[in-house]
């Protein structure tokens, strides 16, 4: 349709004072009124609400508007509750243009509010130049396949996976380590409760284990995806055990035969295990596995396992599923504090990690449950140092959210279960104690006789002779610096991404926020979603958090994709390229440049083809183009460029 045909409707929302505080709403609409293919306009204090879209939609019946603009708050708020609106009023939801007048205006020039109202003028007219300019997309219906897979095994990948499972959906879940269960294996307790943490995730494990809806995949990563919301292909890279899973009992005669001792990862390296073992003892698969970068090869295991489930040669396998929608809960790391050199970790025995205490804490751990020394003697004074790592610009800005609740949680068990005269200090920045009953266990900690110093350590030393640890803080209530001799000093590490979450994201085609967490789409509206439809994220996959988060994120991760898939079919608009085959030279740069593998260049000197429900819209290939042979649905050169005419008043 030509530019000249278009009737433009313009709303504008004065977003309570959000934007009427500082902006003359009443001059920019009569502004609005007077630009060329305006037909109405219209101002409302909230344009969003129930009254406001009738309002458009009205206005859209009356006067036969076949283009609408709307100027209010964030488009990414927003945009999709004005083109349903729209589309109710029987428009194509594309042929909506929006302003931000919000953040684009009032917010930054709250004390310029003349300029703030010119600057509304100059953005409103470009969306009405850009807006007689647009094109309806169409969209297509496709059938989705009615299963997902889950990459993650820790408490939110397990939550999602049962979820869905319950729900009749086919689950397939991926893990790459030999057992499910994540970081919350290796506590002993969980906060503000002290429930028993392997109480609370065993039986989840075991359901896992048992459930007919889902497939378990130990071992394994996830190694490409192709395909879209609806129906992934997904190419799944299996590790061998060494260990037929269906003829091992886990009898454990292999591993008392095995001559090689290694440093144990699930103890993070606080006492050995063999070159054949079982990660701990409530791992799901219970099933044995080989080290083979540890073992010697000397074939006692096989020597002594009654029903031959050894097998040496076995290789790696790759394996293919179909999938509606992907799960992302690959957890965190705890971060290695080595780099802090000033706390001593890894030059000092007795400087250890809160993950480390843990391990000590549980009666299956490596000193079976008690405080111990390097040395084998009792710690009877414990200094814990907070933040480290965290809200630290050298290494990671953003605050771990959970560490302050792990140092009251351990400086409690050390006080109520080990021994109630040991001396248990924290020194912090502050407590964040921030959910409910958080504050009151911390309260209980300064009951018990817990030192709560505020201050930053400076540093740890050891005294050689004593072999006692110093460690200096600047306690900022009493204005001085207090040393301490501490038996054991135990550091709150920073929670950063579990080892490859970069690769998988490039993998996935999802992005990375500054933190190094997967990104959400929207943190408020949709924390759970990415850019890529059909993929969501959860659990500390997402960013750091305890563990009634994780699970309330795992749920709502399967609630996503169960209502994704539980319709049949969805609803994909398509925005892709269009191309000119009088201009394209079927050089295939479009073809190389394409994030998603969404374009081909056929042969016979045919031009190139887009394949339509790989397409994301990204405009990557149209940037590319040499010869300008491709446009971008609803981002079209002439669009965009009477867009910029509009703002420069041309």
């Amino acid at each position: 349709m030509s530019p000249d045909n278009a009737k433009v409707g313009v709303f504008i929302c004065h977003c309570g004072k959000n934007i009427a505080g500082v902006i003359n709403v009443e001059e920019v609409r009569r502004f609005a009124e007077k630009l060329p293919g305006v037909v109405v306009a219209k101002d409302y204090m909230f344009m969003c609400s129930q009254t406001g879209q009738r309002l458009i939609k009205d206005a859209i019946k009356e006067h036969r508007l076949n283009r609408v603009v709307v100027a209010s708050c964030s488009p990414k708020l927003h945009e999709p509750t004005f083109r349903k609106c729209i589309s109710e009023a029987g428009l194509n939801p594309y042929l909506l243009e929006m302003v931000n007048l919000r953040e684009h205006c009032s917010w930054p020039h709250l004390y310029e509010p003349g300029k703030a109202t010119e600057k509304a003028k100059a953005l409103l007219k470009a969306a009405v130049e850009r807006a007689k300019r647009l094109e309806p997309v169409k969209s297509v219906k496709i059938p989705v396949i009615k299963s997902v897979l889950v990459i993650g095994g820790g408490v939110a990948g397990i939550q999602a996976a049962l979820d869905l499972a319950e729900q009749g959906f086919r689950v397939y879940l991926v893990e790459r380590s030999p057992s499910i269960g994540g970081n919350m294996a290796r506590v002993v307790k969980t906060f503000p409760t002290d429930d028993c943490a392997m109480c609370i995730l065993s039986p989840k494990m075991s359901e896992v284990a048992s459930h007919p809806n889902i497939t378990l995949f130990t071992c394994s990563e996830v190694i490409s995806v192709d395909g879209h919301v609806g129906n992934f292909t997904v190419r799944i890279l299996k590790r061998p055990r060494h260990i037929d899973e269906e003829k091992c009992v886990a009898c454990g005669a292999c591993e008392e035969v095995c001559p090689v001792l290694v440093p144990d990862e699930f103890d993070l390296g606080m006492r050995m295990r063999k070159a054949i073992y079982i990660p701990f003892p409530q791992a799901i698969p219970r099933v044995y596995l080989i080290d083979t970068d540890k073992c010697i090869r000397c074939g006692m295991c096989a020597q002594v396992c009654e029903r031959n489930a050894i097998n040496f040669d076995e290789k790696p396998k790759e394996l293919e599923l179909k999938v509606g929608a992907i799960i992302v809960a690959t957890g965190f790391e705890e971060f290695d504090p080595s780099p802090i050199t000033e706390y001593g970790y890894g030059e000092y025995d007795n400087v250890v990690t809160q993950m480390q205490l843990a391990r000590m804490l549980d009666p299956l751990g490596p000193t079976h449950g008690e405080i111990l020394r390097a040395d084998g003697k009792p710690a009877k004074t414990i200094v814990m140092i907070q933040c480290v790592g965290s809200r630290d610009h050298r290494f990671n800005k953003y605050c771990s959210s959970v560490c302050c609740m792990v140092a009251l949680k351990h400086a409690q068990l050390i006080k109520l279960e080990h021994d109630p005269q040991a001396e248990v200090y924290i020194c912090c920045i502050d407590i964040r104690a921030y959910r409910k009953g958080y504050e009151e266990y911390a309260d209980r900690a300064r009951e018990l006789g817990v030192k709560i110093i505020k201050g930053r350590v400076s540093k740890v030393e050891e005294d050689k002779k004593s072999g006692k640890l110093k460690v200096y803080v600047y306690n900022v209530v009493l204005d001085e610096v207090m040393v301490i001799d501490a038996d054991l000093v135990v550091l709150s590490s920073a929670m950063i991404p579990s080892r490859g979450t970069q690769d998988l994201a490039k993998i996935l085609g999802v992005e990375v926020g500054p933190d190094g967490f997967l990104k959400e789409l929207h943190p408020k509206l949709q924390p759970i979603d990415t850019k890529i439809p059909g993929i969501f994220i959860c659990g500390c996959a997402q960013g750091p958090k305890d563990i009634p988060d994780s699970v309330a994120q795992g749920s709502a991760a399967a609630a996503r994709a169960a209502s994704l898939l539980s319709r049949g079919e969805i609803t994909i608009d398509l925005i892709i390229p269009e191309v000119n085959e009088d201009l394209c030279r079927k050089c295939g740069i479009c073809v190389r440049f394409c994030p998603f593998n969404a374009l081909e260049l056929p042969p016979e000197g045919k031009s190139v083809r887009v394949i339509e429900l790989k397409c994301k819209g990204c405009g990557t290939c149209a940037a590319a183009c040499p010869t300008g042979a491709i446009q971008l649905k609803h981002y079209k050169d002439e669009q965009i460029l009477a867009q910029i005419e509009g703002i420069l008043g041309v």
